[in-house]
C-alpha cells in the first residue's frame, strides 16, 4: 500500500507552498534590490563640486527600513495613510490674503527656532502636494526640522484644501495655478524685505513652484535656490501613463480622484449654486459626470480646466505644466525623484535628466527607493520621524546659503583690495 508515503508527499506540498509564499514576499517587498547612493546628474561646476562636498546625503547610501522600505508601493501607502510617524506640532500664524477675483488665499507662517548656518534671515516658501496644506503630517515634520535649522517657513494652504476655510469665489486650487503661491511670496518679500528665499515644492507643489519661477524673471529676485520633490513635470505626457495598470497607477489615480471629488463637493455651494458668481464655462457643468468620475483626468476635464477658461484638457495640461518654464530658471535647482515612485512613470524622468545635462544650475537626484514622498529611514521595521527627504532639502539649503555667503565675502574682499 502507498499510504505510508502520503506524509512525505504532503510535506513536499507544504514546502512548495512555503517557498511560493516566500518568493512572492521577496518579489513584492523587492528585498533583493540593493541599497546604493542616489544617481546624480549634473554639470561639473564649482557650485556642483561644493554641493557634493557639503551634502553628504547626495553621495551616501539611502537605506530604507529593511523589511518593507524597498517597496515603492508601501512607502507611498504609508506616506498617504500616515504622512509621518510621531509628527511634531509646530506653532504658526495663519495669514489671509484676498485675491483679485475675491478668492481668499491662506498660508501659515512659522518663525525660526534657532540661528541658521550663516546667521542671516532666510525664509522657506513651501508649496505642498495635491489637496494638501500646512496641517498635513509630512509638512509639519519638515517645517519643524527646518525651524530648528534656523529657517522661517511659509506654507501655502491650497485653495479649498482646508476643511474649515470656506471658498469666497467660485474657484479652487488647480494643477498649475501660481496665483496664491505668488501672493504668499510677495507678502513675505514686503514683510521681511531683507530675507532671502528658499523655494520648496512637493509633488504637485513642485510643478507650481517651478512654473512660478519660470513665468517671470522677477519672480526669482531674492531667491537663493529651488527644490522640487517627486513631481511629474508634464501632465500632458503623464496622462496616458496614469491610466495604465502598470505599477497600479490606475488604482492610485482612482484613489486620488475620489479624494479630490470629496473636496470639490464639499464646496459645491461656492462653486455651483445659482447664488455663486461662477464663470459662464461652469454654468453647464454636469455634476453627474463629477460623481461618476474615476480618474483625475475626468475631473480636470469636467471641472478644473474651466476655472481658468481652457477649451480642452490638452490645452490645460500643456499650459499649466512647468515643462516649458524649467529652462527659464536661473537659480540653483534641485530636482528629486525616486526610481520606484509608482505615480511617476519612468518616461517622465527623461525631462529632469535632459535638463540637468544641459543646465549648469540644475542637479537631478534619483535614489533607487523612496516611493512617492515616502523616503522613510529606519533599521528594520519602524521608520524614524525624520525622512531622507527632510534631511536632504535642509542640507541642500544649508549648502546653498554657505555658497552664497562665501561668494559675498569674496566679492567684498575683491572690492576692498581694488580700492586700496
Amino acid at each position: 500500500m502507498d499510504t505510508p508515503e502520503l506524509p512525505a508527499v504532503f510535506d513536499g506540498v507544504k514546502l512548495a507552498a512555503v517557498a511560493a509564499v516566500l518568493y512572492i514576499i521577496v518579489r513584492c517587498l523587492n528585498l533583493k534590490s540593493p541599497t546604493a547612493p542616489p544617481d546624480l546628474i549634473y554639470q561639473d561646476t564649482p557650485l556642483s563640486r561644493f554641493l557634493i562636498k557639503s551634502c553628504p546625503l547626495l553621495t551616501k547610501e539611502y537605506i530604507p527600513p529593511l523589511i518593507w522600505g524597498k517597496s515603492g508601493h508601501i512607502q507611498t501607502a504609508l506616506y498617504g495613510k500616515m504622512g509621518r510617524v510621531r509628527s511634531p506640532h509646530p506653532y504658526g500664524l495663519r495669514k489671509y490674503l484676498t485675491m483679485s477675483d475675491g478668492a481668499t488665499a491662506t498660508f501659515d507662517l512659522f518663525e525660526p527656532l534657532a540661528e541658521n548656518c550663516i546667521r542671516e534671515d532666510i525664509t522657506m516658501v513651501i508649496c505642498p502636494g495635491i489637496a494638501n496644506h500646512s496641517e498635513k503630517q509630512y509638512i509639519r515634520t519638515f517645517v519643524d526640522y527646518a525651524q530648528k535649522n534656523g529657517y522661517r517657513c511659509a506654507v501655502l494652504n491650497h485653495l479649498g484644501a482646508l476643511p474649515n476655510i470656506e471658498l469666497t469665489s467660485p474657484r479652487m486650487f488647480t494643477y498649475g495655478c501660481t496665483w496664491e503661491f505668488g501672493a504668499m511670496v510677495n507678502y513675505i518679500k514686503k514683510t521681511y524685505p531683507q530675507t532671502k528665499l528658499v523655494v520648496v515644492g512637493f509633488s504637485l507643489g513642485g510643478n507650481i513652484v517651478c512654473k512660478y519661477l519660470g513665468e517671470n524673471q522677477s519672480n526669482q529676485d531674492s531667491v537663493l535656490c529651488c527644490v522640487s520633490v517627486c513631481q511629474g513635470y508634464s501632465a500632458l505626457r503623464a496622462q496616458e501613463t496614469f491610466m495604465q495598470w502598470d505599477q497600479c497607477r490606475r488604482f492610485y489615480n482612482f484613489l486620488m480622484a475620489d479624494n479630490l471629488k470629496k473636496i470639490i463637493l464639499s464646496h459645491r455651494q461656492a462653486l455651483f449654486t445659482e447664488n455663486s458668481k461662477k464663470p459662464q464655462c461652469l454654468a453647464d457643468t454636469d455634476l453627474n459626470r463629477l460623481h461618476t468620475a474615476t480618474s483625475l483626468m475626468q475631473i480636470d476635464d469636467n471641472i478644473m480646466r474651466k476655472f481658468h477658461g481652457y477649451n480642452s484638457l490638452k490645452e490645460y495640461y500643456e499650459k499649466e505644466s512647468c515643462l516649458h518654464y524649467l529652462h527659464r530658471i536661473c537659480v540653483p535647482l534641485l530636482l528629486v525623484n525616486a526610481a520606484d515612485d509608482p505615480l511617476v512613470h519612468d518616461s517622465l524622468l527623461s525631462i529632469p535628466k535632459a535638463l540637468s545635462e544641459k543646465r549648469e544650475n540644475v542637479m537631478f537626484v534619483l535614489p533607487l527607493h523612496g516611493g512617492h514622498l515616502g523616503f522613510f529611514e529606519g533599521a528594520v521595521l519602524f521608520p524614524e520621524p525624520l525622512t531622507w527627504m527632510d534631511k536632504l532639502v535642509v542640507q541642500y539649503a544649508n549648502a546653498i546659503c554657505q555658497w552664497e555667503k562665501t561668494k559675498s565675502l569674496c566679492s567684498d574682499a575683491e572690492q576692498s583690495s581694488g580700492q586700496e
